[in-house]
């Protein structure tokens, strides 16, 4: 009896290995199908949105089953945007598709530059080799993000003149400097130009490059132009431009307005007086080519005079 025993513990050491090296060892997997996204750098890096609003990227579909499947395409995008991505999509065995996806859509003036969200993809088998799946395999998803960029747009608009204003005045131009891109910026340069010599405007627009403005902030100065006394009557354009400071001065916005200076009275009477001047007739001298009368003849008229005289006498 006891050597039956040893021989069972014998037998059970040796067969020990064996039936642990069974219980190790993993199920063959089956071939399947796989879905991946392809990335500009690694999962980690998200995708940049365009100043458009849109973003486009690549996803993959791999069939390593023998047969043919069908998957339904589900996709998750936010901030409310809208996608072409495909709905249904067939692959045969073996067969590899690459699929692009353009997210579009996206309000990227009112989302604070460098947000991130995530867009999920989701493919769900329909169909295996033509016969329904019936629900029985789990969905696959791939996800990444997408990142709103930095937009600098700094708009500036003058505020038109209400009227004409005379030669020898100053007049009050407001001009008010806002940012409509979505992060916080600045002006780093405002320069004012104008088509008339005679006149002239100050510096107090340079008081805006000192001031910072969050996005959907504005602020405004006094532009004072000044029309020296002897400025003609004429329409002056005067032009600023901003450069954003944020874009480093590749982002510009020009505005433009019109003022009338009309000419004091005095330069009117000034020069009505000279034309005046030049529409008067010139006076005429008439001169004669006779050659004047010699002396021999003045005294035989005057002597002939004095013998008309003494014959009325007598």
């Amino acid at each position: 009896m006891n050597s039956k025993f040893l021989v069972l513990i014998m037998a059970t050491t040796l067969l020990m290995p064996f039936a642990s090296t069974a219980v190790a060892q993993p199920e063959p997997t089956l071939p399947d199908w796989k879905l991946g996204i392809f990335y500009e750098d690694d999962e980690s890096t998200p995708f940049m949105v365009e100043n458009n609003g849109e973003v486009t990227l690549d996803f993959w579909i791999d069939n390593q089953n023998p047969y043919s499947i069908m998957l339904e395409l589900e996709y998750e995008v936010p901030w409310g945007a809208k996608n072409n991505g495909e709905g249904n999509v067939s692959l045969d065995s073996g067969e590899n598709v690459t699929y692009s996806l353009t997210i579009s859509d996206i309000d990227v003036f009112s989302i604070a530059a460098k947000s991130e969200e995530p867009f999920t993809i989701t493919a769900t088998l329909q169909e295996r080799g033509g016969v329904p799946a019936m629900g029985l395999e789990q969905p696959k998803e791939v996800s990444g993000d997408l990142e709103i960029p930095e937009i600098f747009d700094l708009k500036i608009e003058i505020d038109d003149p209400l009227g004409p204003i005379n030669s020898g005045t100053e007049y009050i131009l407001k001009v008010t400097v806002s940012n409509e891109g979505n992060s916080q910026d600045k002006a780093s340069e405002i320069e004012v130009t104008d088509d008339c010599p005679l006149l002239t405007t100050d510096d107090a627009l340079q008081a805006i490059t000192s001031r910072t403005l969050e996005s959907g902030a504005k602020t405004e100065a006094n532009l004072k132009i000044s029309a020296s006394e002897s400025h003609p009557s004429r329409s002056c354009k005067i032009e600023v431009t901003v450069k954003s400071n944020g874009a480093a001065g590749t982002q510009l916005s020009t505005d433009n307005t019109r003022v009338n200076i009309e000419s004091s009275p005095q330069n009117q009477d000034d020069s009505e007086e000279n034309n005046d001047d030049e529409n008067e007739s010139p006076t005429e001298i008439v001169s004669s080519n006779l050659p004047a009368p010699g002396l021999s003849i003045i005294f035989s008229i005057l002597i002939g005079a004095l013998f008309s005289i003494s014959s009325r006498r007598f």
